[in-house]
């Protein structure tokens, strides 16, 4: 065969290996909202930038009706390509091909794409729709999720690792998001759970619809397994660009800097007044947020999830920071488990990828409560204070009101080595909040005065005077600097220019044990 006939042969491969699901599987896919696996490479990455890798391999399986059927590439089409101009390894799951089904094919392409994105260092990004392990090929399909697991463990803290539910993701096949950095799901099409509504029914007599069951709305604001949920896959995907734009390639370089188009001396007089005069009144943390950080530049991450508690990425000055904010306006702040949880994860994902941290603390304590107690608070919010305490980044924190007791030393206090920490003069940093300090301090006298709650007031009034407020705590130096709230963002990026070259490191160790 001559050279030309050969280029000729190699096209028609590729076109077949282009058309590997049926016109008709691709209608279906279509009608049913979603898009082909390659149409959703094409939306994510920089337009002609995809170079494509085991285009032609083909499964090696006989019997069950399968033997004869062997589209090239299989069920995922994986490679790489850029966003942003910037290295990505994707891989996509194709679900007109044998319903995206995994078989030993399919994990060999994964795995080397995983293998591939850890040895250059560059984010991966899966795109998941898929019927599940290939029952025809019994074992070995399970036998190649266990080996996808193991990269993604290996992966964990080395490269950024984003998983986007596009379509159904069951059974075993719902541990490698879940081992990644950032779930994303499409609303309404995609669903993860580990046993379906007809499992469910047969076993336990519950009957559920998938959507309820493992939708979007149900992760992202329930289990709180997805960060993030679109209306479509192509917003998704969208978002997934915008994510990868605050975050590094690996582990050993630093997040991108992109030119600020905000003042970096620009100060905001309505914070002055953002805090209510009753220390009970609510505000929105986010309000302060959107003013401290570069305009338009805040994303959030699990929003839907523990709302008393607000983390996500954004800008200062143009580089990137990660953001712990209580939210009084959700639970008055208090941290609880699923509060706890989602910030623990999100600091120590910051700290794997050089991000520094920004903490902003109006916090009164830990959520009260048998259910809490029970729950195990105690060890879930150890989760939040290890990963502070391990965390090797800059660390800021701004109070702006309440931070009381061991929720204020979890915020990331002085006690735990944070960096810097700046308080508004409406701070209040104690033990507890006056009301309930009186009760012990003066248990004594209030049970002999006249006028018990005349005298409960007053004593309150004298405690608030002398303990409820930032002076106490920079006399011992546990504040570095009380500020105007106007100048925050002024101070927050001159801290953070001067904190940019720190260099700390953690004692030698295999890796530690936190609670769990």
């Amino acid at each position: 065969m001559g050279t030309e006939a050969r280029i000729g042969q190699l096209r028609e491969m590729k076109d077949a290996a282009l058309h590997a699901g049926t016109q008709r599987a691709v209608a279906r896919q279509h009608e049913a909202g979603k898009l082909t696996a390659r149409e959703r490479i094409d939306a994510l990455l920089d337009q002609g930038s995809f170079n494509e890798i085991d285009q032609f391999v083909k499964h090696q399986s006989s019997g069950f009706g399968i033997e004869d059927k062997k589209p090239p590439g299989d069920a995922v089409v994986t490679g790489h390509g850029t966003i942003d101009g910037r290295p990505v390894f994707v891989f996509a799951e194709d679900f007109t091909v044998f319903g995206g089904s995994l078989g030993k094919v399919v994990a060999d392409k994964i795995c080397k794409i995983l293998d591939l994105a850890i040895e250059t260092g560059a984010p991966v990004i899966g795109l998941k729709d898929s019927g599940g392990a290939r029952i025809q090929e019994g074992v070995s399909s399970l036998d190649g999720y266990g080996r996808i697991f193991e990269r993604n463990v290996r992966a964990s803290g080395v490269i950024p690792q984003i998983s986007v539910i596009m379509g159904p993701c069951a059974g075993g096949a719902v541990y490698s998001p879940a081992l990644t950095d950032f779930v994303f799901q499409v609303d309404q099409t995609s669903h993860m759970f580990i046993t379906g509504p007809d499992v469910i029914k047969a076993v336990t007599g519950e009957e559920v619809t998938m959507e309820d069951l493992g939708g979007a709305g149900a992760h992202s604001s329930k289990s709180g397994v997805t960060h993030f949920v679109y209306p479509s896959g192509q917003d998704a995907l969208e978002a997934v660009r915008y994510l990868l734009s605050f975050l590094p390639r690996n582990n050993m370089e630093l997040p991108p800097y992109y030119a600020p188009a905000d003042r970096s001396d620009r100060a905001d007089d309505d914070l002055d007044s953002i805090i209510p005069d009753e220390s009970n009144q609510p505000y929105d943390i986010k309000t302060v947020l959107e003013s401290v950080l570069d305009s338009d530049e805040f994303f959030e991450v699990h929003e839907q999830f523990a709302k008393n508690i607000v983390v996500g990425f954004g800008r200062l000055d143009g580089h990137a920071v990660g953001v712990v904010a209580n939210q009084p306006a959700v639970l008055a702040g208090t941290l609880d488990i699923a509060a706890s949880e989602k910030a623990a994860r999100f600091v120590r994902f910051c700290d794997a990828f050089n991000i520094p941290i920004l903490t902003f603390v109006d916090v009164p304590g830990f959520l009260p409560g048998v259910d809490q107690e029970h729950g195990g608070i105690i060890r879930h919010g150890a989760k939040l204070l290890y990963a502070y305490c391990e965390a090797t980044v800059p660390r800021i924190s701004v109070i702006t009101r309440k931070a009381y007791g061991g929720a204020y030393l979890v915020m990331n206090a002085r006690g735990i080595r944070a960096d810097l920490v700046f308080a508004w003069p409406s701070a209040e940093i104690a033990v507890m909040g006056a009301p309930g300090a009186v009760n012990i301090i003066h248990r004594r006298e209030l049970a002999q005065a006249d006028d018990i709650e005349g005298r409960r007031e007053e004593l309150i009034a004298d405690y608030e005077d002398r303990f409820n407020n930032p002076y106490v705590a920079a006399e011992l130096g546990l504040v570095d600097e009380i500020i105007e709230p106007r100048e925050t963002r002024v101070k927050l990026i001159r801290a953070m220019e001067m904190l940019r070259t720190k260099r700390e490191t953690l004692p030698p160790k295999k890796h530690g044990n936190g609670p769990q």
